[in-house]
């Protein structure tokens, strides 16, 4: 079966004067224009190509990679807006179409906004919704505390950033666990925290008890290696916000850290400051 929105790989059948005719194993068949055949080919030969309707609402196939297929959150550029709706960059000829129904907030041309990409069964076009938070659900979860997931940054709210958790679920970012810049559409990893009451997850970015000091330790020793005096300006005296613009980690973090560096004789701790020792 040809999916639409997605990846597929498919045999030369026949070579036309618009280009090759590429088939699966239930006989059904799409043109891949002459603009993507590849300069070497034979019949019967398997290609791999991303299959949507073109202008004319064709079934066509690409060698092209968009940069969002079926399924996934992407953060895209908007090109243009019409009395239909928004058109969106997505790395292919045929603009993605957003309509004013899935805008969680009005779009405008030049903006970037993070969608979510479906097909919609009426038309059989693929369609962009920015209102990504109908597409997650967190009544099952997949996820259990401690484990490590990937994350997309959704949007911002009070109490922190929201996430979106395996392309499934959504998650926060409480604000005391924020010690980096995040942007909306940044991708990353990060750690079940806890699972609270109705299924909701908080995630932090740093690892969770023994395994936060490892990582932020080799850290530290890499900022102290680059430094020519061996020196970083910092103690458990120092503020918070000066170890996190320093070091993108929490003061407790910092902490644990440099406790462990101590008792592997790695640093020296002085009045000014922690020094490699020699």
């Amino acid at each position: 079966m040809i999916h639409i929105g997605d990846y597929n790989k498919l045999t030369i059948l026949r070579d036309t004067e618009p280009g090759l005719f590429l088939g699966d194993d239930e006989d059904q068949e799409v043109l891949l224009p002459n603009r993507y055949v590849p300069k070497e080919f034979e019949i019967d030969d398997k290609i791999e190509v991303f299959v949507y309707l073109d202008n004319e609402e064709r079934l066509v196939a690409v060698t092209d990679h968009p940069y969002i297929k079926k399924g996934e959150f992407a953060l895209l550029r908007c090109n243009n807006v019409t009395d239909i709706g928004a058109f969106l960059d997505w790395g292919l000829v045929k603009e993605l179409f957003c309509p004013f129904r899935e805008q969680a907030f009005p779009m405008k041309a030049g903006g970037w906004y993070l969608v979510y990409c479906y097909l919609d069964e009426t038309s059989e076009r693929l369609v962009a919704s920015s209102k990504t938070n109908r597409f997650l659900d967190n009544k099952e979860l997949t996820v259990e505390a401690f484990d490590e997931v990937d994350l997309i940054v959704s949007h911002p709210s009070d109490l922190g950033m929201n996430v979106i958790i395996n392309k499934t679920h959504l998650g926060l970012i409480f604000n005391q666990d924020l010690f980096k810049d995040l942007s909306i559409g940044d991708k990353l990893k990060g750690i079940v925290k806890k699972i609270r009451p109705g299924n909701k997850l908080d995630i932090t970015l740093e690892k969770i008890g023994y395994r936060n000091i490892e990582p932020n330790a080799q850290s530290i020793l890499e900022f102290l290696e680059n430094k020519e005096d061996g020196c970083l300006k910092l103690t458990d005296k120092s503020s918070p916000e000066d170890i996190k613009s320093l070091l993108q980690m929490s003061k407790k973090s910092f902490k644990k850290a440099i406790g462990t560096l101590y008792k592997q004789r790695r640093i020296r701790i002085e009045q000014d400051g922690i020094y490699l020792t020699t």
